[in-house]
C-alpha cells in the first residue's frame, strides 16, 4: 500500500471498551463512512483514505470529521457538507463554512 496524501477521520464514537455510544454515532456518522468512500471513488481521489475513530470529544458539534495532515476539523457533517469538503479538497482549499473553530 502506498502512503496516502490525505486521511479523513470520522468520529464513530467508539469508547475504550469497544462500544459505540456517543453523539456522532447517534447523528449518523457511521453511515457517512460509506458515502465518503463512494464519493472519493467517484471523484477519482485515490490518494485519500477514510477511517473511523474513537470519540473526538466534540460531541455537541458532531458528526466530526478531520482531514489530516491539514489538521482541519469539520463539524455537523452530513452528505451535503461532505460534497463541499471534498470539492474544497480537490481545489486545494478549505470548506470554511463547516470548519470547527
Amino acid at each position: 500500500m502506498e502512503k496516502p496524501e490525505k486521511q479523513i477521520f470520522v468520529c464513530a464514537s467508539f469508547r475504550v471498551s469497544g462500544d459505540a455510544q456517543g453523539a456522532c454515532r447517534k447523528k449518523g456518522a457511521v453511515d457517512l463512512l460509506g458515502y465518503l468512500e463512494s464519493e472519493l471513488a467517484d471523484r477519482g481521489m485515490t490518494g485519500v483514505t477514510v477511517s473511523s475513530t474513537a470519540c473526538l470529544k466534540a460531541c455537541d458539534r458532531g458528526p466530526v470529521m478531520i482531514v489530516h495532515p491539514d489538521n482541519v476539523w469539520y463539524g455537523k457533517v452530513n452528505e451535503e457538507a461532505i460534497d463541499g469538503i471534498l470539492t474544497a479538497m480537490e481545489e486545494g482549499t478549505v470548506a470554511e463554512q463547516h470548519v470547527l473553530t
